[in-house]
């Protein structure tokens, strides 16, 4: 296969050092791999397998001879460089919300939706990080048995606000576990997030007239949009949690015809990309902890609701900097040259 010149746009950030152990562990074929952040990062050299790169700053002769560009550096930086990739010749693959809702954009999650990949004309958009999870689920059992409504709480580590909510976690936990104030000025989050819990993501925004955050308005549009279901009943509440990795999901699901608890642990079962771990009785269940660097969607907690036809609850963990972000563009990457996906 021919190797290609990547581009990685946010490669010093949480998400950009995930892709760069992606891109070895999968072996993506790669003749030259030029690295870009903002200038407070130019300069620093970053590992990549058992070489050192330098990282640059952006300029629009950055993307000549470029084949694929990823970018995870933040919505402005994608606005404004993510068209002059694509007027070099490079094919986009966005981690941002900026182009995901655009008509003309494919939203992809290789596994539910990988054939609009060819639809794409120099943008391809990366989901969200807990509606890509969400959709490798919720596909195998709307094509099973049709879902009508979707009622999601998600459960968000706080690597998902980035290097600095990181810090912010174990500063506050150190002090508090040695009975000292936290002493709160400007932070990341708009309360303790150390021992608590926020129902407010992204942090950093008001809420909208609606009374709904913009994470949560994320999930609901770009669920419907990955799953082509612009009619579906999607609800969401989005909640802050102090872990470090791993996004879990209470989902409960109603359908047009009823199945079983054992029909769709055979349907997840079977399904790409998904790994079943349901034997609460053995405390057998997805956790941040147990997933955390793995690739798969974990399932667990499957069972009957039983106050309304044909309604099922389950609980999903998916891991943020992978699947929900670095992982799954990688994926798109690989469907985008030919190359068979993985797992």
């Amino acid at each position: 296969m021919r190797k290609l010149n990547i581009a990685l746009v946010g490669a010093t950030g949480v998400v950009g050092r995930e892709f760069l152990k992606i891109l070895a562990e999968r072996k993506f074929p790669i003749k030259e791999l030029r690295l870009f952040a903002s200038g407070r990062s130019a300069g620093k050299m970053v590992g990549f397998k058992n070489r050192k790169l330098k990282v640059r700053s952006l300029k629009r002769s950055s993307f000549t001879g470029v084949d694929i560009a990823f970018f995870t550096a933040g919505g402005a930086v994608s606005k404004q460089w993510v068209p002059v990739a694509v007027k070099h010749g490079a094919v986009a693959i966005d981690n941002t919300s900026v182009f995901r809702m655009k008509k003309n954009v494919p939203l992809v999650v290789p596994e539910v939706n990988g054939r609009t990949i060819r639809r794409h004309k120099g943008i391809i958009a990366n989901p969200n990080c807990c509606a890509a999870p969400l959709t490798v689920v919720l596909k195998p059992i709307h094509d099973s048995a049709r879902i009508k409504r979707v009622v999601v709480s998600t459960y968000q580590s706080v690597s998902g606000a980035g290097q600095k909510a990181v810090r912010e976690m174990e500063e506050e936990s150190k002090r508090l576990l040695r009975g000292l104030d936290i002493k709160r000025r400007k932070k990341i989050f708009p309360t303790q997030i150390a021992f608590n819990a926020i129902p407010q993501i992204p942090q950093s925004r008001a809420f909208g007239s609606d009374g709904y955050t913009g994470e949560e308005t994320k999930v609901i549009e770009e669920t419907k949009k990955i799953l082509g279901l612009d009619a579906l009943k999607i609800t969401v509440t989005c909640v802050r949690i102090p872990v470090y990795r791993g996004h879990g999901e209470s989902v409960n699901i109603q359908t047009d015809r009823p199945l079983s608890v054992s029909q769709v642990r055979k349907i997840l079962r079977k399904s790409k990309g998904i790994k079943l771990w349901d034997n609460p009785k053995r405390a057998q269940y997805p956790t941040p902890a147990l997933v955390a660097g793995q690739d798969p969607v974990w399932v667990g907690r499957i069972r009957r609701d039983p106050t309304v036809k044909n309604g099922l609850n389950l609980w999903l963990v998916g891991e943020n900097l992978r699947k929900g972000a670095a992982l799954n563009a990688v994926q798109i990457a690989e469907r985008l040259i030919g190359r068979r996906l993985h797992g």
